[in-house]
């Protein structure tokens, strides 16, 4: 089954699956296997392309015809991953002039975690790498897609862990090569959040789609679509209703993610994902 989306409804929308759901293939396995599932996009996880070779694998991925939804990940500028700001900032330009050489839909922005930095310390240090990050940004026709998270789960990735806080920072910038991501597996039950989802949703590059049984914790235990508490579908149709005319990228790592179950995750998650959109006003 191929997807395809009604462009009336959705315009240039795409599901992907993200390399990350399928830790132990290769980026020419990825590529080939998403292909033949039915995917018409590939969230881009840079350590395959590194491991396969950057030059080569921008060739490979636009020979291939799946469309980039996004490519993981660039930040770390509060030195929580034990980078200075300035490596971060020059590994960033280069995760940058990598997203545009793939046309990809935004780079997703970890900022990194409070690292023992009060919260005002760590936002200055966010915003002097951004202040150098977009003209470069602009220049390459990318978007920065900042992700907030889930307390339990943000300690080495980002201080912003409140989607209103981070939707605030980002609207200060009165760009749109500035967005955030929403992650499902997050912010999915968070009825503060989903009761604004008008306001949220012209500022969300990408929306990442994870399951959840558990509560939230530091190894973000995602379960396919679907197979967790989170009402899913819903929520799907509540982005698009609101106006939500971005992508949507199928995010799944966890005790319950077997890569002998890949294939299957790529079917499972592509009919849950077409049956939850067939109902949406106006298809």
């Amino acid at each position: 089954m191929v997807v395809t989306l009604q462009a009336n409804l959705r315009g240039m929308t795409t599901l992907s699956m993200n390399e990350v759901s399928t830790y132990r293939w290769s980026l020419e396995e990825d590529v080939q296997r998403f292909a033949a599932a039915g995917y018409e996009g590939i969230g881009v996880w840079r350590p395959k392309l590194s491991d396969y070779g950057e030059e080569a694998a921008v060739d490979l991925l636009v020979e291939s015809g799946l469309r980039v939804t996004n490519v993981l990940s660039a930040g770390g500028f509060t030195g929580s991953d034990g980078r200075s700001a300035d490596e971060s900032i020059q590994d960033a330009l280069q995760a940058i002039r990598l997203a545009g050489a793939l046309g990809a839909g935004c780079l997703v922005i970890y900022p990194g975690g409070r690292n023992n930095h009060i919260y005002r310390h760590a936002e200055r240090l966010l915003c002097g790498a951004l202040d150098k990050l977009l003209d470069y940004a602009s220049d390459a026709d990318v978007t920065l897609a900042i992700e907030p998270m889930h307390a339990a789960c943000a300690v080495n990735w980002t201080f912003l862990t409140d989607v209103e806080a981070a939707l605030e920072l980002v609207e200060r910038y009165k760009t749109p090569l500035l967005k955030l991501v929403f992650d499902t597996y997050h912010f999915g039950h968070d009825q503060s959040v989903l009761s604004d989802l008008s306001s949220l949703a012209p500022h969300i590059a990408v929306v990442h789609l994870g399951d959840r049984v558990e509560a939230h914790g530091e190894d973000q235990d995602r379960r396919p679509l679907g197979e967790g508490k989170l009402r899913l579908a819903d929520t799907i149709r509540a982005l698009l209703d609101a106006g939500y005319a971005g992508d949507f990228d199928v995010e799944l790592f966890g005790r319950s993610i077997e890569p002998s179950c890949y294939e299957e995750l790529l079917s499972s998650s592509l009919e849950y994902f077409e049956r939850a959109v067939s109902t949406v006003s106006g298809s």
